[in-house]
């Protein structure tokens, strides 16, 4: 019995949409960051990326467990001495640019490596219900009947 390897010409490639409106954010980024790599399908490869293109909206109405909305930090630097900039899960999600939580969680369960941030690029994350990948027609995947654990009420 010989290892299968898929090659580039085997990849098939889809386009999946979800709702992240009350979902909870590490679940939504675990099924993403799987789907991303390819871990769904059973012809698996490491080394290649044979994952799917991930579209997801509503992501400012992701769901965070116990306190981690005001506790959660995040952290940057500016470069300079002493520029260690903080900020909160809550003051990122009620901001400008509230996908970029999505954007961190599904990236760091990614494995770090040039293959991953090519896997990154295929994700789309999207605060509102609007996209512009209708031309795709993507496939709706449904959070909510997978697990009851993945939704939670506020």
């Amino acid at each position: 019995m010989k290892t299968y390897t898929a090659k580039p010409a085997d990849i098939d490639k889809k386009w999946i949409l979800i709702d992240a409106e009350g979902i909870v954010l590490g679940r939504l980024a675990s099924i993403i960051a799987m789907r991303l790599r390819g871990k769904h399908k059973a012809s698996f490869t490491p080394h290649m990326d044979m994952g799917d293109n991930v579209i997801v909206i509503n992501a400012d109405k992701v769901q965070l467990t116990g306190k981690k909305r005001s506790d959660k930090v995040y952290y940057r630097h500016t470069g300079h001495p002493g520029g260690i900039k903080s900020r909160t899960a809550g003051q990122i999600l009620d901001g400008a640019h509230p996908e970029r939580v999505v954007m961190k969680a599904v990236q760091r369960m990614l494995p770090g490596g040039p293959l991953s941030r090519r896997q990154m690029t295929h994700l789309r994350v999207y605060a509102g219900t609007e996209h512009p990948h209708e031309a795709q027609q993507p496939e709706a995947l449904d959070l909510r009947s997978m697990n009851p654990k993945n939704t939670r009420s506020a």
